[in-house]
């Protein structure tokens, strides 16, 4: 069985097997040959789903080994969010798992882009290598004891992450999109003042498949992007947008690198010329500018009311199928409108609910 074992000098060592440490929902399990992390897990009983690995083992004492985005160090391990800085360029990695941002997750983003500002002038929005952003975190949200609730305050943490950003009129923030973007991950990259995308990836800047009329103040981002008729009709047929698209309508400023690193290394080079131009206090200027006047126009607090008032109906009247949408989502359920899709739903929903307030009658 996993445990510790000493030797003949007294010293404590782990056995293979043995969770040894936490960090960030994530768990650290020794290995005969060192450890490894795993960030995610399923609890072993019938429709569990995948989620971080410490929302299963909640009720284990486990130690926790923080690292700081911020900290060198000098051996290889595993971190979430990690800062790289060159002169007064940072570079801002989060590698969230399937890209999915659970409030916690939002939250530890907007604090370390706060920190990352005090230490540069320009910041670069890395995500993650494969993935760049999903927007909030349905497998968090369908675990939860309340999905309403915890939907409601994964959205406002999102929301808060990208006015963060969007209120940078000190910093010129550039959002590198190694991998696909959905959701309110495409927010997370409009708001920022250029978007640079690597050739390949695919774009889903829409929610309303999801049974969500989007937060993320969206009404303001992708509009002052792409125009409102576009905006419009973008969100409301759900298409994926390919890099070429993207880049035609411009709602992303450029694409390139046929692979991570060769992009990687474009991002660096673009982000080093664009800091060293000679009008580079003029463009954070302008964007002062610009973002006073688009307050004048109208408030991002009055955006974002309008969309919370229609994402608060979506979450807890459920008047756009959210709930059943969600569930065929985290379950993996191909197309959800079948009649079997709706059957199972509520067996499962009658057999396994654990919320007293939910209603059974799913028509």
């Amino acid at each position: 069985m996993p445990g510790l074992s000493s030797d003949a000098s007294g010293r404590v060592s782990c056995l293979s097997g043995e969770i040894v440490a936490q960090r960030d929902d994530a768990i650290c399990v020794a290995t005969k040959k060192g450890a490894i992390w795993l960030t995610h897990l399923k609890a072993d009983y019938p429709d569990s789903i995948k989620l971080p690995a410490m929302y299963v083992l909640a009720q284990k004492k486990i130690p926790i080994v923080a690292v700081s985005p911020f900290e060198s160090i000098d051996y290889p391990t595993w971190r979430e969010i990690r800062f790289e800085q060159e002169g007064e360029i940072g570079y801002l990695y989060f590698d969230f798992y399937n890209g999915a941002m659970s409030t916690h997750q939002c939250n530890r983003l907007r604090e370390a882009i706060i920190e990352a500002k005090k230490k540069v002038r320009m910041l670069v929005l890395m995500g993650g290598r494969d993935v760049w952003s999903n927007g909030i975190h349905l497998n968090v949200i369908e675990a939860a004891k309340n999905p309403a609730q915890e939907s409601w305050e994964n959205i406002q943490a999102i929301d808060d992450l990208i006015l963060e950003i969007i209120n940078s009129t000190e910093h010129y923030i550039v959002a590198a999109l190694q991998g696909n973007a959905g959701a309110g991950g495409v927010s997370i990259a409009l708001a920022t003042d250029k978007v640079m995308a690597r050739k390949g990836i695919v774009l889903n800047p829409h929610t309303k498949n999801m049974g969500l009329y989007g937060s993320e103040y969206w009404t303001y981002l992708l509009p002052k992007r792409i125009g409102y008729k576009k905006a419009l009709r973008f969100t409301e047929d759900c298409l994926p947008w390919g890099v070429e698209v993207a880049y035609e309508l411009k709602l992303i400023d450029d694409f390139f690198g046929e692979s991570n690193a060769a992009f990687v290394a474009e991002v660096k080079r673009k982000a080093k010329e664009i800091y060293e131009l000679a009008y580079f206090g003029k463009l954070i200027r302008a964007k002062k500018f610009q973002r006073k006047k688009d307050e004048r126009d109208k408030p991002l607090a009055k955006y974002r009311e309008e969309e919370l008032a229609r994402m608060h109906k979506n979450f807890f009247e459920d008047d756009w199928a959210y709930a059943y949408k969600r569930f065929c989502f985290v379950h993996k359920i191909p197309e959800p409108s079948t009649q079997m899709a709706q059957d199972l739903y509520r067996t499962r929903r009658e057999i396994y609910r654990k919320r007293k307030w939910e209603r059974l009658n799913y028509d």
